[in-house]
């Protein structure tokens, strides 16, 4: 009997902590754990796109060059086509996304949300950087084509206009979810994806990357984006605020009142 009496408290102990731990609010390694192999399941098509160019893989190559040869011809026998190609590549080409999350981190910072501004920065400069890094590192030739329609200079592998627009797509869609309703939200992100696609079609359509170029920089940008979302949620939930779903309610959910024109005229939030 004195046995089950120093049992039960010892018992209790353990069912309590455990209750902690598996308690929604405070399964904190639980959810990184799966944040991080969700990261790494997004790192895995863009390593194998990086060790099959490295590698010369000729499947992979044979569909590089069979789409740049029918989007050349395409855009010989169009050359409207290739000027409004152009201009749309140019517009929501890097300086843009750059100029844009400045812009959106200035106001971030005029409201008083710094962490914010800090994590919009923070993911466009390092994303940036990274992808620049990448094509030092890996240094793969562009197309040559027979008349080309366009020049770039630099290396090829990954796009950085691919990488860029992810990237500013991304922050800005995650800044402005928390002002957004569900249907927006689902709106904001179809129309996000569109963009994104569409730059990376005029890089191989005006014949100054390949496929994979575009594909790994979309990818690369999805995976930096995704990882500094994730390192921002480990601290909000270190300083015990609630978890919450990043694409659906954005980077910072409880800042909706700081970051909208509509809202408190200086950000309040402590």
């Amino acid at each position: 009997m004195k046995a089950m009496r120093t049992a039960g408290p010892a018992g209790g102990f353990g069912r309590r902590w455990f209750g902690r731990r598996t308690d929604r609010d405070r399964r904190l390694g639980l959810r990184l754990t799966l944040a991080s192999g969700a990261l790494f399941l997004v790192l895995v098509p863009f390593t194998l796109l990086l060790v099959l160019v490295e590698t010369a893989f000729e499947p992979l190559n044979d569909l590089d060059e069979s789409v740049a040869r029918t989007l050349h011809a395409y855009a010989l026998e169009h050359p409207a086509w290739v000027r409004l190609l152009s201009v749309w590549t140019d517009v929501f080409g890097p300086n843009t996304w750059r100029v844009l999350v400045c812009l959106a981190a200035a106001w971030l910072l005029y409201r008083r949300a710094p962490r914010l501004a800090i994590w919009a920065l923070t993911t466009i400069t390092v994303g940036g950087l990274l992808g620049l890094a990448l094509k030092v590192v890996v240094a793969r030739a562009r197309p040559h084509l027979p008349d080309p329609v366009d020049l770039a200079p630099g290396a090829s592998f990954p796009s950085g206009h691919a990488v860029n627009v992810t990237l500013g797509v991304g922050i800005l869609i995650l800044l402005i979810l928390p002002l957004l309703g569900r249907r927006q939200r689902v709106a904001a992100w179809i129309i996000g994806a569109l963009l994104v696609l569409s730059v990376a079609y005029t890089r191989v359509a005006l014949g100054v990357h390949w496929v994979s170029d575009v594909t790994a920089g979309v990818v690369f940008g999805v995976a930096v984006v995704a990882a500094t979302t994730a390192a921002f949620e480990t601290w909000r939930r270190e300083i015990g605020r609630r978890p919450a779903e990043p694409h659906r309610e954005g980077v910072e959910p409880e800042a909706k009142d700081d970051i909208s024109p509509k809202g408190r005229a200086y950000g309040q939030r402590r």
